[in-house]
């Protein structure tokens, strides 16, 4: 029997098979992308999908690069390297990544198509260096812009011209959803920058131009609008009224019982001094007093007129000495003279000291009054007066400013670091918490108002006056 001879296919046949063909890579390419998109993070995704590229066109290794701040840097391998920046298998994986990028084409080596313009292997062929093989890289392309590369690695049998075709599909497809995990990675920093950089590009040659008349609009308001003009400088809390306790004779410190800073009590023992001394002469005079009176009883005995008169005068400097002797006995306690706080006089240190009459021993202020001392440069005190509001901002307390009134100028000058400063007294209006005489801070007087360009030019223009008065009189 006499064999058939092969038939050709029908273009029917074909028709279908290439359909077949159409269809199967669709598939594939819709389950990558169902990879990727089967993640919320970036890592993930990337690692997800350069696995199932290589699983389904059985790469040795697949590896995904993106530009991070300007860098390109390897993010997802899918077998074979850990992603360590400093490895060597990293270093040259990121240089033929970056091969097709710097080219933004297509690199393969060996070349199984012949391309359209030469391309620069020299990384790609030290990646299968020792291990022979092939490699390829495509760029990530989204929005017109490279993002990263995409890099294909086998062992075996040579990567097809339809193999990278076929990658270079499937990275159109992923460099767009790349882009977008991206940007929704980014910090709240990093998308503030990116909207000014876009709005500055939107806007261009004429946004430019309205920002810059803008801007002179608003500076040249700044400058003619009157504004709120302050004077004023460094300032301290002090007492209303302080207090200097002093030793009231010579003697020796004995006992301390206040610090400063320490809240006292009207009548509160703050200081004693030693008594012995006191004591001892104070028998002195007693025992004198009572020789006094004893000669003054056998005087009047003998009817002497004459001893009774002297010896009534010595018992009388007795009894004046011994008056006194008790009254600095008393003094040598000293008391708190009314509820405050100690400003100075730390005492801990010296008990057994000797004391002279009049020496200074501790300083003392109420609680409850206080006066500010503002420092105002000798520029900015014809400006001040009194009646002038103003506000107190302690470094203690800086978040609570205190308003204050003018009560007093100093008429004299104090130079403090190089310069002349006139002392302005003012009362507090108001009560803040945890007030302590000796707080230092800033304070600001309400001196009127100006333009701002008048407020702020105001020395440079004063000095420029007393510079060519001083050249031309």
């Amino acid at each position: 029997m006499a064999m058939l001879a092969p038939t050709a296919l029908h273009p029917v046949e074909t028709d279908r098979s290439r359909r077949a063909d159409a269809s199967s890579a669709a598939r594939s390419a819709l389950d990558l992308q169902a990879a990727l998109l089967s993640h919320s993070t970036l890592s993930e995704a990337g690692a997800a999908w350069v696995r199932e590229i290589a699983t389904r066109f059985e790469f040795d290794r697949v590896s995904l690069g993106l530009r991070v701040k300007g860098e390109l840097r390897v993010q997802a391998v899918s077998a074979g390297l850990p992603v360590a920046e400093d490895s060597p298998g990293i270093k040259r994986l990121s240089l033929a990544l970056a091969e097709a990028l710097d080219q933004s084409a297509s690199v393969m080596f060996p070349e199984t198509r012949v391309p359209s313009h030469p391309r620069i292997t020299l990384a790609h062929s030290r990646l299968v260096e020792g291990r022979g093989g092939s490699a390829a890289s495509v760029p990530l392309v989204a929005a017109g812009a490279s993002i990263g590369a995409l890099c294909v690695e086998r062992s075996g049998a040579a990567i097809s011209a339809t193999e990278l075709e076929t990658i270079e599909h499937l990275a159109c497809l992923a460099a767009p959803v790349l882009r977008l995990m991206q940007l929704n990675q980014r910090t709240f920093a990093e998308r503030m920058r990116a909207a000014l950089r876009e709005a500055m590009t939107r806007t261009g040659k004429t946004g430019t131009r309205w920002a810059i008349g803008a801007g002179t609009l608003a500076l040249a308001l700044l400058a003619l609008l009157p504004l709120d003009w302050h004077v004023g400088g460094h300032a301290r809390l002090e007492g209303t009224v302080q207090r200097v306790l002093v030793a009231p004779s010579d003697g020796f410190l004995r006992q301390v019982h206040a610090r400063p800073g320490e809240k006292i009590h009207a009548g509160q023992v703050l200081v004693e001094l030693a008594e012995q001394d006191l004591r001892l002469e104070q028998q002195r005079w007693q025992s004198q007093l009572s020789q006094h009176e004893n000669a003054y009883a056998a005087a009047n005995a003998h009817a002497d007129r004459a001893q009774q008169v002297i010896q009534q005068g010595r018992a009388a400097e007795a009894e004046a000495q011994l008056e006194l002797v008790q009254m600095k006995i008393e003094r040598g306690r000293i008391e708190a003279p009314f509820d405050g706080i100690v400003v100075q006089g730390d005492l801990s240190q010296s008990l057994g000291a000797p004391l002279t009459q009049g020496a200074e021993l501790m300083t003392v202020a109420p609680m409850d009054k206080f006066r500010v001392i503002v420092e105002v440069d000798e520029r900015d005190i014809a400006a001040v007066a009194i009646g002038q509001s103003g506000s107190l901002a302690l470094s203690a307390l800086p978040w609570n400013s205190l308003p204050i009134r003018v009560t007093r100028i100093t008429p004299t000058a104090t130079p403090v670091e190089g310069h002349n400063v006139f002392e302005v007294e003012a009362e507090l209006l108001a009560r803040g918490a945890d007030l302590r005489p000796g707080l230092q801070g800033t304070a600001h007087i309400l001196a009127g108002r100006q333009p701002l360009l008048v407020s702020t030019s105001r020395h440079v223009v004063d000095g420029l006056r007393l510079m060519l008065w001083e050249w031309w009189g």
